[in-house]
């Protein structure tokens, strides 16, 4: 392929990558269209060069081919909120009460993959790929303030989910892995990735915390923060490594498969250094991935996958909210600063690391037709306490059911196709600013994808 052609693919890439992949958390369940098929399981069973992302090692084994693929993805995204005894005094943060929607529901997730034999052990490869991403937008609901309370918010009732008006988020994550694997033998290999990695991130609705960040408080209550809220789209980049292994019959048809993703270290968002804790920072967590394949035929093959995500190795994502009680300006007696949104222990969205299990079943009934199936189960990243600002990222989603297909062509070429369905799952909680509420966040998503694939 011509170099013109790739750099014109790489941009289309980015261009294209609007993501809303709240699935395990903010993570896909799966990258590329056959992995997806099999409900993201396949660290012990790699099949394109898509492997790079799941377990580099996987590369040594999928011979020289590009695939090139689309999901199309459809989240529903719904949180209510009750009655309130408060209704915006005493120092409450009154929702509504609200039955909102978000808008946005069609999105369009490209992945790209190229793997090419330098020798008879060694090859390389480059996988690209997004790797999850939030995105809300909520156009109605209102919000009500005390007159008293902390922060230049006033009294009455705003409009706006949080009371700023249209209220939401989008963050997109782009990650090209360069992929290395080498076989030590004929059934053992290691690969190494080295990661860069684009996120972009925009939110707007979010006056209302103004004076819960830390430029409010270290001014005093005079000023107010110009990086919190409606700054348009900010960049960062950043890089990580992911190394992994792979052992073909460890026992008699049994392959064992394991990878480990470091923290990609990302810039800040400058533009949001009042939001995430850390002044902006909002780092990629690392993240584990074990697995078998089992192969009691030639033609049918069982994949079971054990993967961890460390949410908590980030604090913009795993801080609770309730650390903006210890903020000077909250008006509970608080006196870190550092408690403050994008303080260091600024509040956040209170995520849990998660352990993620994952199952699927490949049959090829003949030389040129494959079909797939999978189904995942993952822990709940959001406890019934962290409600609140989980509204902008209601990752909630729990199990995953997936099917897919996979057309031998007639040029060493073929057609892959997969469907997946996210079984609607809710969280109920209270209300951290307003005790006598709670809020309910929802969602279910599905998607269909499609990828061709070239060998040579």
């Amino acid at each position: 392929m011509k170099f013109d052609k790739v750099l014109i693919i790489l941009f289309l890439f980015i261009l294209f990558s609007s993501n809303s992949f709240a699935t395990n958390g903010y993570f896909s369940h799966g990258t590329g269209i056959k992995n997806r098929a099999l409900a993201g399981a396949g660290v012990a069973f790699p099949q394109d060069a898509m492997a790079g992302a799941t377990n580099p090692a996987g590369m040594a084994f999928v011979g020289n081919r590009f695939d090139i693929g689309a999901v199309l993805f459809s989240p529903d995204r719904d949180f209510s909120s009750s009655n309130s005894l408060a209704n915006g005094n005493g120092g409450a943060f009154t929702l509504g009460p609200n039955s909102e929607t978000s808008g946005d529901k069609l999105f369009l997730l490209p992945s790209m993959g190229f793997n090419k034999l330098i020798s008879d052990r060694t090859a390389i490869g480059l996988s690209i790929y997004g790797n999850g991403g939030l995105n809300t937008t909520y156009d109605g609901g209102t919000a009500s303030f005390d007159p008293d309370g902390p922060g230049p918010m006033g009294v009455g009732r705003f409009p706006g989910a949080l009371g700023g008006g249209t209220t939401g988020v989008d963050l997109f994550q782009v990650f090209f892995n360069l992929s290395i694997a080498h076989k030590l033998s004929e059934n053992v290999s290691l690969g190494i990735s080295p990661i860069f990695a684009v996120q972009g991130f925009r939110a707007n609705g979010l006056g209302a915390f103004a004076g819960f960040t830390k430029t409010f408080a270290q001014s005093g209550g005079m000023a107010l923060p110009d990086d919190l809220t409606t700054n348009g789209q900010d960049y960062a980049i950043g890089g990580g490594v992911q190394v992994g292994a792979l052992v073909k019959n460890v026992v008699d048809t049994v392959d064992f498969g394991i990878s480990y993703r470091s923290k990609i270290y990302m810039d800040e968002f400058k533009d949001y250094s009042d939001l995430f804790a850390e002044d902006g920072d909002f780092d990629v967590p690392p993240t584990l991935w074990v697995g078998f394949a089992y192969h009691p035929t030639t033609n049918l093959s069982f994949v079971f996958d054990f993967q961890r995500i460390w949410y908590g190795e980030v604090d913009s994502i795993s801080n609770d909210v309730q650390n903006l009680f210890q903020c000077p300006t909250a008006g509970l007696g608080g006196t870190d600063v550092e408690s403050c949104l994008g303080g260091d222990n600024g509040g956040g969205f209170g995520w849990s690391d998660i352990n993620i299990f994952k199952l699927g079943m490949q049959w090829q009934p003949s030389e040129k037709n494959i079909f797939r199936f999978g189904y995942s189960h993952a822990d709940q990243t959001i406890d019934d306490d962290q409600v609140l600002f989980n509204i902008l990222a209601p990752g909630v989603i729990e199990d995953h059911v997936t099917a897919g297909y996979t057309r031998e062509l007639n040029n060493k070429s073929e057609i892959n196709f997969e469907v997946m369905y996210a079984l609607k799952e809710s969280v109920e909680g209270v209300n951290a600013f307003d005790p006598t509420q709670t809020i309910e966040l929802e969602m279910q998503q599905f998607e269909v994808g499609v990828s061709w694939s070239k060998k040579f």
